[in-house]
């Protein structure tokens, strides 16, 4: 199976495995994120116990505890007998005084099957690990559930990690990767699929193309990919329904709080709770225009679907399950290759922020970027530096046609009309373009020194 990046999080792994003291890391992240896959890589050739718990009774999970580390010790007796509790388990492991990995990996489901679990391992590594030199590593997808029983400040465990990753999604230029070698359109549209999950990635296959990967593998009954989105939320949310009813109304295009409350019927205060819960997940983003000085409280604010794979469900599977469920896949095939350019426009607008931010060093150190409007205007990317009082304007444009000088233009002109910084700030431009730019543009840019990016690739 293709690893792709990971350097910084198999770095950070590697660092605390320096010395010879005992080790509490916690790596938590969404599902198909790629965790166990960099905990695996990891633990390759050092010696391990890799525990998977499963949402089954607590009996059962120490049962299969027992055999794994009796295998591990090649203890026959533990193997038939088991441990008789987790206290044990901790002090026979503890006692051997090896340096050794344990990993239990979807930490969650040990503790469904025990509440009192973050108490149990907190004494086992107070009283057996914390002194031992064992390097134990907690796993978790479900990120409510780890943020508050494994990190929260009323968590029993609370204190003791002595280091902790959050495992994020990888970005365009990592992710497309899985399809090296292919056009950066083709990259691009598997990408407002697959975002930046592996798992979600390693479904396609690379001898096809995109509309053949989403004809065989989303829109088809049965596959790991068609019941996605609705089996996350199930796992993760205790009222998926309302979820539901939330995210296929900003899918619809309703983004304002009082849009999405009238589409949904929920009260205004249900509404928003939900949606907080969801931002908490990483699914759904309130968005200001990014020059807000007070964001939380801005009025501006507006609701996006800002994972890739749950904004295209909701988009172009969710409505259609009962036309995909009958087979009648060809002609939303064709809808959605109608719709693609403009629904392919609003991710290329993400994925350029994301190579601005990259490529930084070509205008000053961004401390924030984002996208602006007001009542009557909208710029696609505005990335400042209080400190310098530097401020960036860009245009983004998924078209097969060359960008010219009047976008440019344009640009300019609605860049006087956002008031940010203090007197003579500086300003710089940028523009991104599918099919590139014309020559007398690119005459301009290189005399002002406006940036200029071609697909992926920076150009000026």
């Amino acid at each position: 199976m293709k690893f792709i990046d990971r350097s910084e999080e198999s770095a950070f792994l590697k660092s605390k495995m320096q010395g010879r003291s005992a080790q509490f890391i916690v790596l938590w992240g969404k599902r198909r994120v790629g965790k166990t896959e960099l905990v695996r890589r990891f633990v390759q050739g050092k010696p391990h116990i890799y525990f998977l718990s499963e949402t089954t009774s607590e009996n059962e999970q120490i049962k299969r505890f027992s055999a794994i580390v009796g295998d591990f010790f090649d203890e026959p007796l533990l193997k038939s007998r088991g441990f008789t509790s987790w206290e044990e388990a901790f002090i026979y492991i503890g006692s051997k005084r090896q340096e050794i990995i344990v990993v239990f990996d979807e930490f969650p489901y040990l503790i469904q099957s025990n509440p009192a679990i973050p108490s149990i391992f907190q004494r086992g590594w107070d009283e057996s690990w914390s002194r031992s030199t064992v390097y134990l590593i907690l796993l978790g997808s479900s990120v409510g559930m780890m943020e508050s029983e494994v990190l929260g400040s009323r968590s029993p465990l609370y204190g003791r990690r002595t280091g902790q990753w959050k495992v994020e999604p990888l970005p365009f230029y990592s992710a497309s990767e899985f399809r090296s070698g292919k056009s950066f359109e083709d990259r691009m549209l598997h990408f407002c699929v697959a975002g930046g999950m592996p798992a979600y990635w390693l479904q396609f296959e690379k001898e096809c193309d995109f509309y053949g990967n989403l004809q065989r593998h989303v829109l088809s009954k049965g596959q790991f990919l068609y019941d996605e989105a609705e089996f996350v939320l199930r796992e993760e949310l205790r009222e998926p329904r309302y979820y539901f009813a939330l995210l296929q109304a900003i899918a619809e295009g309703k983004r304002k709080l009082s849009e999405i409350v009238n589409a949904t019927g929920l009260s205004h205060s249900l509404a928003s709770k939900y949606l907080g819960i969801l931002s908490d997940l990483k699914i759904v983003l309130r968005e200001v225009p990014v020059t807000e000085k007070r964001p939380l409280k801005s009025k501006k604010g507006l609701y996006d679907i800002s994972d890739e794979f749950f904004r295209f469900w909701f988009r172009f599977v969710f409505p259609y399950r009962a036309q995909i469920e009958l087979g009648k896949t060809a002609e939303l095939v064709r809808t959605i290759r109608r719709e693609m350019p403009q629904y392919i426009s609003y991710q290329y607008e993400k994925v350029a922020r994301e190579l601005l931010v990259e490529g930084q060093e070509k205008v000053f150190p961004i401390l924030a970027c984002g996208r602006w409007w007001d009542k009557n205007d909208e710029i696609d990317i505005v990335a400042h530096n209080t400190d310098l009082n530097s401020i960036l304007f860009g245009e983004v444009k998924w078209s097969n046609k060359q960008v010219g000088t009047d976008i440019l233009l344009s640009l300019k002109e609605k860049a006087g009309k956002v008031a940010w910084g203090r007197a003579k700030r500086k300003e710089y431009y940028c523009l991104f373009s599918k099919s590139g730019f014309t020559d007398g543009l690119l005459e301009i840019a290189e005399q002002e020194g406006t940036v200029l990016f071609e697909g992926e690739r920076c150009l000026l």
